[in-house]
């Protein structure tokens, strides 16, 4: 996979649909890019707020929108990119070493998670210029 922001890449779900709804699904690792050892979610966002504001240095992660729709901007140090998801037939994929904002949440929103590992505090980094540090911002 390619890394910063061009490393984030659309990944297109199977899904089957008839007069009793819809399905979606996918299995690791025909669909997903790596095996899912973490799963969380976010829901009841308020108006106007936001949530990530932080990297990570090793975990790939795909985000969904299972429900309305977000907006996630992505910087490697050099390039930032928005990303809007807006439908749960969709994964966005993650490489390492991004800082993601995650914004512009809709009404209802749920945005759920799918991570390459388990919770790592020593993972993140959580102050954008540490980030821009280890990034090597400044040496490109």
């Amino acid at each position: 996979m390619r890394s910063g922001v061009d490393g984030c890449k659309f990944l297109d779900f199977p899904g089957h649909a008839d007069d009793r709804g819809a399905l979606t699904f996918m299995e690791s690792p025909k669909d997903l890019p790596f095996d899912v050892r973490r799963i969380y979610y976010l829901y009841d966002v308020p108006a106007g707020r936001s949530r990530g504001a932080h990297a990570h240095r090793a975990l790939e992660q795909v985000f969904i929108a299972l429900a309305g729709s977000f907006t996630i901007l992505f910087d490697d140090g050099v390039k930032q990119r928005e990303i809007r998801l807006d439908g749960p037939r969709k994964g966005l994929y993650v490489p390492p070493m991004l800082w993601r904002d995650l914004r512009d949440f809709s009404p209802g929103a749920i945005c759920v998670v799918l991570a390459s590992a388990g919770y790592l505090e020593s993972d993140y980094i959580r102050d954008h210029a540490a980030f821009l540090e280890a990034a090597g911002a400044g040496q490109r």
